[in-house]
């Protein structure tokens, strides 16, 4: 990774781009200008991993004027693995995990990190809990995502309403101790990583958020859930062999 002037930033805001050359430059002048204004330190990483548009170059170029930003690249493709890569990266005390849509207006990530949030291991967006809002989803979108949920809640994570909103919050230590261990390179590495958070005794707590539906997602709703599914029973497999555990 290209290297920040910052040594011990309190936030880390990590960045998976995967053919995003489009909508990256807004997202990245968006989170600088919020920074600009917070009185912590922190830190930006893009991983781009297999993009075959200009996604690398504009991190590279981006962060001559935006010197908290660093940037990761990886032939190998899959959103989990690009979230593996910048999590163990990381410097922050506080590594947050943010889709490059900004579905969630990046001013909400203060509510994920001390003062306001304190004593938590892990801290999940959610479109579910009490206080949630969502803005222009489909009815057809929300209603598979809960029948996934449903799924997650009754074979690895019970009692989470909502493990797959796409921006999450894990203390330095909790990443050091789960994400080596993660197996899921795809869309299913959420639960994976919340499955070893919670069998390391790690407290998950859920912050309502106010969402914004995307209708550029990268997410393919058929061939994707099939392949969630799958990956979500190889949890609960795992799970009952105690894998998780060793």
């Amino acid at each position: 990774m290209n290297s920040t002037s910052m040594i011990n930033p309190l936030l880390s805001i990590v960045i998976p781009a995967y053919n995003e050359e489009l909508r990256l430059p807004a997202t990245l002048q968006t989170i600088h200008a919020f920074l600009q204004e917070q009185s912590y330190p922190a830190e930006v990483i893009v991983v781009e991993n297999g993009s075959s548009d200009r996604t690398l170059q504009i991190a590279q170029e981006t962060s001559k004027t935006m010197p908290e930003l660093g940037f990761l690249h990886s032939q190998e493709r899959g959103k989990g693995l690009a979230i593996k890569l910048g999590m163990l990266a990381a410097r922050g005390e506080y590594r947050f995990i943010c889709d490059v849509d900004l579905s969630m207006p990046i001013e909400e990530v203060n509510r994920f990190i001390p003062p306001i949030l304190k004593d938590t291991g892990v801290a999940i967006a959610s479109r579910e809990a009490r206080g949630a809002v969502r803005y222009g989803e489909p009815a057809y979108r929300h209603f598979i995502g809960r029948v996934f949920n449903g799924m997650v809640r009754w074979m690895a994570l019970p009692g989470l309403q909502d493990t797959q909103c796409g921006f999450k919050c894990f203390r330095a230590d909790v990443v050091e101790k789960v994400f080596p261990r993660m197996t899921m390179q795809g869309w299913t590495f959420d639960v994976e990583a919340l499955v070893l958070a919670r069998q390391l005794g790690y407290r998950i707590v859920e912050v309502p958020i106010p969402w914004y539906y995307n209708p550029h997602s990268k997410v393919r709703v058929v061939r994707d859930s099939l392949a969630m599914a799958r990956d979500l029973l190889t949890i609960r497999l795992n799970l009952l062999r105690g894998v998780y555990e060793r």
